[in-house]
């Protein structure tokens, strides 16, 4: 790795292999000779007079790509589609006059872009599915395992560990949804020429508008695609890089809650990110044990959020038929969002299949807080007993800011269930109130609503993907 040029962290530290190969040089310009090669393809079977021995030639120098030539030419001309052509001839000196024939460089450029855009939305599918996966392990786990919940961050009615997973993985599943309706309706732009109108076309094939009109279906159907857009400019609508890129800025907002979620649980104690043995947590506080995975996470997230402007702003700045301020651009923005996707997908793994739970801390924190959250029904039980509810009601709420008070002026243990005990208006033995402390008393069904959201919503999609689940991510950390 070179050390005195910048080098990206996406590449560097957070994506995988995978998803940068997608966005790498060689897969580009492999790409676009397969599209030259399904272009003269086509041309020949409607009539033009290419022969098969040119598309052999093509076909035997698909991968092996002259880079030195391409670059050399690049420097003489200006203009990255046209050197590869000319590259492309030089190995191909049969086929040399019949390489792009007819195209203009977004014939390669814009149908590469979408060729990979689905590749990758493909890769993050397979890992928003192996995220879903791991976190379906976590929740049936603790289903049953009361915790506190939270509004607004303060205590509030008891719910489960798992079913708390079971918020993270909907968003999740609403984000996987929208990867499968984007995904599928990706099209190619075809090859529509210059400003959209395939007039170079039209001239190929002398005036014969139904094998124009055969030459985008046919090329489509060459590349794995069902269809091309009906009518473009010269480019695809940059529309189609908008609504792809807030589906990546949709993963990051769920990856963002869950990490933020696991953050402030980690302060709590209560719920830990993975942990090396030999990790150090930081540099001056040896006893430090920081959830930087997660940290992680909501930092990638920022960036693929913020990111998601740039095509957004782009779309609405494409003058008539097309102008070049998206290029520049577009290099950057779109696959930047998939390599910060990718590696918040990556951490996502690696967190949920080594959460820590301690179940005692947890224990602790509810219990310190319950005796407030079982008034309701220490009232009910103490009506039952003969108890008038107002009186009762106002007697609760005097007792427990009287508890409160101590909990928070002094730092003394809730000793709202000793007062309650002590007043003979609520007539209530120490065992009745003992029993108003089971927190599984006070988390409604919400085993049962993990168990339901297990079994009907995340079972299916991953008995439909089961042949990509098992996907293992290595943190560079």
């Amino acid at each position: 790795m070179p050390t005195d040029r910048y080098s990206s962290p996406l590449s560097e530290r957070y994506a995988s292999r995978e998803m940068q190969y997608i966005f790498s040089q060689d897969k580009k310009f492999r790409t676009w000779r397969r599209l030259w090669i399904a272009l003269a393809e086509t041309e020949k079977e409607l009539g033009l007079p290419i022969t098969d021995e040119q598309i052999e030639e093509l076909k035997a120098h698909a991968d092996d790509i002259n880079y030195d030539e391409a670059r050399a030419r690049e420097r003489i001309v200006r203009h990255d589609v046209m050197s590869h052509v000319y590259a492309y001839g030089l190995q191909c000196p049969r086929a040399k006059g019949i390489i792009h024939l007819g195209a203009t460089s977004c014939y390669v450029g814009d149908n590469t872009d979408i060729i990979l855009m689905r590749e990758a939305l493909d890769l993050v599918h397979t890992k928003l599915v192996n995220v879903l996966a791991g976190l379906s392990v976590f929740a049936d786990t603790y289903k049953s395992t009361p915790t506190l919940g939270f509004t607004h961050f303060q205590p509030a009615q008891p719910t489960t560990v798992g079913k708390r997973a079971t918020l993270w993985m909907q968003e999740f599943c609403l984000d996987l949804e929208e990867v499968k309706h984007v995904r599928a309706g990706l099209k190619l732009l075809g090859s529509k020429g210059t400003t959209g109108t395939q007039a170079s076309f039209l001239e190929l094939f002398e005036g014969d508008v139904d094998k124009v009109d055969a030459l985008d279906p046919m090329i489509a159907e060459k590349m794995g695609f069902d269809a091309c857009y009906p009518v473009s400019g010269q480019t695809y609508s940059r529309k189609v890089d908008t609504m792809v890129l807030n589906v990546l800025a949709g993963i990051a907002a769920s990856a963002m809650k869950m990490a933020t979620d696991i953050r402030l649980l980690q302060h709590l104690k209560e719920v830990e990110e993975p942990f090396e043995k030999s990790q150090i947590g930081s540099s001056a506080m040896a006893y430090k044990r920081n959830p930087m995975r997660s940290e992680r996470i909501c930092s990638l997230a920022r960036y693929v959020m913020a990111d998601a402007l740039n095509p957004a702003i782009t779309s609405g700045t494409q003058w008539f038929e097309r102008t070049l301020d998206d290029s520049a651009n577009k290099r950057i923005s779109v696959p930047e969002a998939f390599l910060a996707v990718d590696g918040i997908l990556d951490l996502c793994i690696n967190v949920t299949d080594g959460l820590k739970v301690y179940t005692k801390v947890i224990e602790k924190h509810m219990m310190a807080e319950l005796p407030f959250m079982a008034t309701e029904n220490i009232l009910m039980d103490a009506v039952k007993a003969g108890g008038d509810r107002q009186e009762l009601h106002e007697k609760i709420r005097e007792l427990s800011m009287q508890a409160g008070r101590r909990v928070k002026e002094e730092g003394l243990d809730n000793n709202l269930l000793e007062l309650i005990a002590a007043d003979p208006a609520f007539n209530l033995k120490e065992e009745d109130l003992k029993a108003a402390m089971d927190p599984s008393r006070y988390i409604g069904i919400a085993p049962h609503q993990v168990e339901r959201f297990l079994a009907t919503v995340i079972k299916p999609v991953l008995d439909a993907n089961r042949d990509v689940l098992g996907v293992k991510a290595e943190i560079n950390v």
